[in-house]
């Protein structure tokens, strides 16, 4: 057995621990994508650890059903430090929130419901957004909770299929390899260009 698969195997046996700990790091607003780690999570177990599917699983759910309620906590207790070092700093940021809690005050908990199929960094901020506006932690546990029981099932059967398809995925894109490496260079320098284009103007 060669170093890659030792290594491979140890991932996906403590994968629900790996898996949970990298959605609670993202309750802290650090930038790990949710929806990837779900997809990427049953990608790994249906390859390779199949009989472990449902502790995966279990680990990606709490992992960030936890990770919810600390971007709410943070909100709720937090606001000093978010107004002074991050969050509301920016003006992006504080266009969000006054947006977010107005979505708060008119519609609720499904502003709560609906907007956590939003991705991108958006969930988060609503999250946070939550706590500041004082949203009651208990309606906020049970809306968040059904909410959450979509989204987490459906990325992790996005993920399981796709790795049981893996080897028939990987030998069809390799038939494609130089038209993806094409379209992926000119992806990178769209956003190049993106970003100096918004420096030069700032």
């Amino acid at each position: 057995m060669d170093i890659t698969s030792i290594l491979t195997e140890s991932v996906a046996h403590n994968l629900h621990f790996i898996s949970f700990g990298l959605l609670i790091l993202a309750g802290f607003n650090l930038p790990i994508s949710e929806d990837l780690v779900f997809i990427i999570s049953a990608s790994i177990a249906a390859a390779v650890y199949p009989e472990n599917k449902y502790l995966i699983f279990a680990g990606c759910f709490l992992g960030a059903y936890l990770s919810d309620l600390i971007a709410y906590s943070i909100g709720r207790h937090g606001l000093p430090l978010i107004q002074k070092y991050g969050y509301l700093k920016s003006e992006k940021m504080k266009e969000r929130f006054f947006s977010l809690s107005t979505y708060f005050k008119k519609y609720g908990g499904k502003t709560l419901f609906f907007g956590r199929f939003i991705p991108f960094g958006v969930r988060n901020v609503m999250f946070i957004t939550a706590g500041l506006v004082r949203v009651n932690i208990l309606k906020f546990m049970i809306i968040d909770f059904l909410a959450l029981s979509v989204t987490s099932t459906a990325l992790f059967v996005i993920g399981y299929k796709f790795g049981e398809n893996i080897d028939l995925i990987m030998s069809y894109l390799s038939s494609y390899k130089i038209t993806i490496f094409i379209i992926f260079l000119a992806a990178i320098l769209i956003v190049l260009l993106r970003y100096f284009l918004k420096y030069k103007r700032e």
